[in-house]
């Protein structure tokens, strides 16, 4: 019988490598909810930079690592990031085929994947009230929005934070221009993007700007940093875990 007290938090590598605050904001919030939250260490990658530059083979390596050992353990699997959720849900069913045990894996391990926001919202949101002051812009990442179609969750979470107003933003769903390593790839064109992007963002009056993916958030950060903005950056278990720090 699967064990649905305990999840697997799998924080990915931009939250583990730069952004532990989000991870440990992941895990306040599914302990509130009653919830034992175990992670497994032995996962390093999903494999998804390797896959987006070409690297299959070195892809397939990574992504079959992980599903055995995530195969291995108990209970639903959150991610924070829909980015590295999508990879596994839906890409790794491409680089398993042809590969039985592979593919037994990524079944198991698929269908026990959940988004956080979309985790939290299926379980009725956190735990208790959550505060907020000031104004936020959602971000709305494009694996989420478009590969998980998971856009309600999170905006669901934001509208329900008490004293938080949070914002349209233009374009919205226009790319924020990181797209991993697109953004190396073509530099020039993720330049532009984010440009666009941080325009919006400076129209719209947010004091913070939140999505579901540290890839699109530290991309948004660096260029509000550098053109000298007091907008903050912040991943939606962030604000859900405490709000909107002053």
């Amino acid at each position: 019988m699967r064990d649905e007290a305990t999840v697997q938090l799998l924080p990915t590598c931009l939250v583990g490598e730069l952004k532990p605050e989000t991870a440990e904001a992941s895990v306040r919030l599914l302990e509130a909810l009653g919830l034992r939250v175990e992670v497994p260490l032995d996962v390093v990658c999903c494999g998804q930079p390797a896959l987006n530059s070409g690297f299959r083979d070195e892809a397939r390596a990574v992504a079959r690592h992980a599903a055995r050992v995530l195969a291995a353990t108990e209970g639903p699997i959150v991610i924070p990031s829909g980015s590295c959720a999508d990879t596994i849900v839906h890409r790794w069913r491409e680089l398993a085929e042809g590969d039985d045990a592979f593919g037994a894996d990524v079944d198991a391990v698929a269908e026990r994947c959940s988004e956080l926001s979309a985790f939290i919202a299926q379980r009725g949101g956190p735990a208790g009230p959550v505060p907020g002051t000031g104004r936020a812009a959602y971000h709305p990442s494009c694996h989420l929005l478009r590969g998980l179609k998971g856009d309600g969750p999170p905006r669901a979470l934001l509208e329900a934070i008490d004293g938080l107003e949070v914002v349209p933003l233009a374009d919205e769903e226009s790319c924020c221009g990181f797209g991993g390593m697109f953004a190396v790839d073509r530099p020039a064109v993720s330049a532009a993007l984010l440009a666009a992007k941080l325009d919006a963002i400076g129209a719209s009056g947010a004091d913070v700007v939140t999505a579901c993916d540290q890839g699109c958030l530290l991309h948004l950060e660096g260029g509000l940093r550098r053109r000298g903005s007091s907008v903050r950056v912040r991943h939606i278990a962030e604000l859900l875990d405490g709000g909107v720090p002053e």
